[in-house]
């Protein structure tokens, strides 16, 4: 195939050889200048087609392996982006054309040469771009009208299509994202992207006995979730190279898949706040879900240690929230009844404070 590709390269210099030659002979004609008394057009055909076609023959090597890459490049790009912004680009595109035509057609016809081709070109590049970005852009404005409309039958599929979920690194190691997929309330697909797999190798991976532990439950997590859950997980193998850290790996396929991400980092979240990519924190889920307590209510916990304040005592609820028990300090070890005072909601968590209920102290 190199090989009839080069033919053709090496037969297209022949060509603009040719060119080049009738160029040269109507200048000389111009002028009047007889360079060979005898043959001059064809021998300066036959030396400007074999000088073209011999460049364009050595070069073709070059061009061929550059346009192949080049087509590579574009490939992947476009494998990057979604369908519809394809259908949609193409169809901007192709009315931005039509547009640029009716505008400059009058400027093609000045007695301008020149003049005329800059402009017409300069008109339907910029028509053009307009046409792919307002189509992109606005796509889901231009998908409501009646001639973009799909049946009722693929709107009700389109509904019924679940928004894939990317998981963070950080949550697949917390473990928690087994038992929330469990009771139902995240559906999939679930996306575990290359290098997400590839950072939790590395955890596994370590010296440090600490992160090696979490790392192989992260594994642990994810081959539960395959195999014990009725839920489907794919794996993206495109390690988006181009990128160097995960979280912005994370949020760029968010972009790309149009997917969420599961996390429970805080910065993550910001961050993906910013850039307006979907995110779903367990951590939030679980503030979300804890128990209401309103100041004035009464309950019973244990005093587990001393609060940093004086004469405060430290308890927890069930569910992991801080209790902090002003006067708590002496009824460290013991289980009492308290009275809340107040809720304070914080990025990391609720924190609740109480005061005992005086001659309320009961015996475990």
């Amino acid at each position: 195939m190199q090989r009839v590709f080069r033919f053709l390269l090496t037969l297209a210099g022949l060509a603009l050889g040719v060119g080049l030659a009738l160029l040269i002979k109507q200048v000389l004609d111009q002028f009047n200048i007889q360079i060979i008394s005898k043959y001059q057009d064809i021998v300066l055909i036959a030396i400007c087609s074999l000088i073209s076609g011999f460049i364009m023959f050595i070069l073709s090597s070059g061009i061929i392996k550059y346009t192949v890459s080049f087509l590579r490049w574009v490939e992947g790009k476009l494998s990057e982006v979604p369908m519809l912004d394809i259908i949609f680009g193409s169809i901007g595109l192709i009315i931005g054309l039509l547009i640029a035509f009716l505008i400059s057609d009058p400027i093609s016809r000045l007695k301008l040469p020149l003049v005329s081709v800059i402009l017409t070109t300069v008109i339907y590049v910029f028509c053009g771009y307009l046409g792919i970005s307002i189509a992109t852009k606005r796509r889901d404005e231009l998908s409501g009208f009646s001639f973009f409309r799909r049946s009722s039958r693929e709107k009700i599929n389109k509904e019924e299509t679940v928004v894939p979920k990317i998981l963070d690194t950080s949550v697949i190691i917390d473990g928690r994202i087994f038992d929330i997929c469990k009771t139902g309330f995240i559906e999939g697909p679930l996306v575990i992207p290359s290098f997400v797999l590839e950072e939790l190798r590395h955890i596994a991976d370590s010296s440090d006995a600490l992160k090696r532990n979490r790392g192989r439950r992260g594994l642990d997590v994810l081959n539960r979730i395959q195999k014990e859950l009725d839920i489907e997980v794919k794996i993206y193998d495109d390690d988006l190279s181009d990128i160097a850290e995960v979280d912005s790996k994370l949020l760029k396929l968010g972009q790309l898949l149009h997917a969420k991400v599961i996390t429970n980092d805080y910065n993550l979240n910001k961050v993906a706040e910013f850039q307006g990519v979907p995110v779903l924190n367990i951590n939030e889920l679980a503030n979300a879900v804890k128990p209401v307590v309103l100041p004035g209510e009464e309950m019973v916990v244990q005093v587990i240690k001393d609060g940093k304040e004086t004469g405060q005592g430290v308890a927890y609820l069930d569910d992991g929230t801080m209790i902090v028990v002003d006067g708590g300090k002496k009824h460290v070890g013991e289980t009492i009844g308290v009275m809340v005072t107040s809720v304070l909601q914080t990025a990391a968590g609720r924190m609740i404070f109480a005061k005992p209920k005086s001659m309320d102290k009961i015996v475990s």
